[in-house]
């Protein structure tokens, strides 16, 4: 699976999610585990509740967020290729 800036990405309707104190917490129905994201984490999931290019939420965590752009894409691929790999969103 390729997953670059024109992906289109959603969350899966295999979870369960809730805010905690700024941090977001997910459930993954299919591994039955729990999963944490810290405060930018919890904004990305916020944003993949509807089809979201990823591209558009690098932009939009680059604006809120005092990051360099290229950094940015960096550390959101990665965390995108892990909730895939969790099953808790879903490329289009």
């Amino acid at each position: 699976m390729t997953l670059d800036l024109r992906s289109v990405v959603v969350a899966s309707s295999d979870q369960l999610a809730s805010s905690i104190g700024g941090e977001t917490v997910i459930l993954g129905l299919k591994a039955g585990r729990y999963y944490g994201v810290d405060q930018v984490g919890a904004r990305v999931w916020q944003l993949v509740q509807t089809p979201t290019p990823v591209a558009e939420i690098r932009n939009a965590i680059v604006a809120e967020y005092d990051v360099d752009p290229g950094r940015c894409e960096a550390d959101l691929l990665k965390l995108l290729h892990q909730l895939v790999e969790a099953h808790l969103i879903e490329v289009r």
